[in-house]
């Protein structure tokens, strides 16, 4: 099963045009939708499949019978397509584990057949164990590897070093900034920080952040871009924010603080993909590097000794198929995060050259002076990539991940 269904959930969130539909009959479906999906997530974990397929089945037909504008299709068409995907690969798990083979097969291919595309989900999922040496399923499994996310990541270029003096200095607002001390002094960011050693400090914030804000990959906040204001709209009006505005504000705490942080837009191969990730990149003057901090997810990644790894060396150690694990109070399992998520996300890496209090206003005049820098794989073609428009562009890590001056 795929972290049973609150990953449909998941997905149908974190598509950007649920946040900004009007559409009554979509809004009637979402309602339904998660009404059944608590029914699902009462009879799976109680190993209930019949009636778990019956959920399934109930949903599937609910799309089928969903009266759309030509118009709204077209808004919806990826969410559908993902959500049907998803319907079916779940139903092939329960129907594996009901002993329904063949039943199971079929679905597998129609789950494919949406657009289903997490090999390495499928390839160590359990529930599909009944059904790994029928012959359908192993062709379809064979099919379904051209679409692997960490495969894609292993197969792009490398990076190439260049002459960088052109190209803009990555600057960090300094912790005495007046609003990054309304920012220390709102959250009482040295208590939450602890007295421990800085890497404790650097752990506390984050998971303060993860565990204190809601987070909900639809929600575009309606409140002015930063910490405080994402705190106070959150507690006011008990919605989530998304993961942007999550590592957002952890980096103005980080700031405030005095430690010298990005947040950092993880983004995949296909401009199609409308899912991108936002996470932490912050620096640890006692290990002189840069390190993963996920505000969302409760996660920063570590190699087999334990050591704390940055973003750039987590891509490079899945490139290079080296071990990696999550902290233990991440709210992700590795397969899925690293394998499949942030394999699909970490193709190129975009960051803004100015780190600092608000640094995208939602109301405030935007700063003249901002940039958006991506640091790409050689032979990625960035001119067809909408997202790469106006962006400075570099292939050189050295300079990307250059330590704060």
């Amino acid at each position: 099963m795929k972290l049973l269904f609150n990953l449909l959930l998941f997905m149908l969130l974190t598509t950007c045009v649920i946040a900004q539909t009007t559409s009554t009959t979509w809004h009637k479906f979402l309602s339904d939708f998660k009404k059944l999906e608590q029914e699902y997530n009462n009879y799976y974990p109680a190993k209930d499949y019949r009636k778990a397929a019956t959920v399934l089945n109930a949903i599937a037909a609910k799309m089928d019978n969903l009266q759309l504008s030509e118009k709204e299709k077209q808004e919806y068409q990826t969410t559908i397509s993902e959500i049907n995907a998803n319907i079916n690969y779940n139903l092939a798990c329960l129907q594996s584990l009901l002993n329904q083979k063949k039943q199971a097969v079929s679905s597998f291919e129609k789950a494919i057949l949406w657009g289903y595309t997490d090999y390495r989900n499928a390839l160590n999922d359990h529930d599909l164990d009944n059904i790994r040496k029928e012959s359908k399923f192993v062709k379809a499994l064979v099919q379904l590897k051209q679409y692997d996310k960490l495969t894609l990541l292993q197969q792009s270029g490398g990076y190439v070093s260049t002459d960088s003096d052109s190209l803009p200095i990555f600057t960090y607002e300094v912790a005495s900034d007046r609003n990054l001390l309304a920012v220390k002094n709102f959250f009482n960011l040295d208590s939450i920080a602890g007295n421990g050693d800085e890497i404790s400090k650097i752990s506390n914030i984050m998971f303060f952040v993860a565990n204190n804000i809601k987070y909900d990959g639809s929600n575009w906040a309606l409140c002015e871009f930063d910490a405080i204001d994402f705190y106070n709209y959150h507690k006011a009006t008990g919605k989530g924010i998304n993961c942007r505005h999550k590592a957002m504000t952890l980096n103005e705490m980080y700031l405030a603080m005095g430690f010298k942080s990005r947040y950092v837009t993880c983004m995949p191969k296909d401009d199609k993909d409308t899912d991108c990730h936002v996470i932490n990149s912050v620096y640890a003057e006692t290990l002189k590097k840069w390190l993963w901090m996920d505000p969302s997810h409760g996660t920063f990644v570590m190699d087999d000794n334990n050591n704390l790894l940055s973003i750039e060396e987590v891509r490079e150690h899945l490139k290079n198929n080296q071990s990696l694990k999550l902290n233990a109070e991440s709210k992700v399992s590795k397969l899925w995060y690293l394998d499949y998520y942030m394999a699909k996300n970490l193709y190129w890496i975009q960051c803004t050259n100015k780190s600092q209090f608000n640094t995208e206003s939602r109301y405030r005049p935007a700063d003249p002076d901002l940039q958006y820098i991506s640091l790409v794989p050689s032979g990625f073609d960035k001119s067809s990539n909408k997202y790469l428009k106006n962006n400075v562009i570099t292939c050189d890590p050295t300079y990307f991940w250059r330590s704060p001056q």
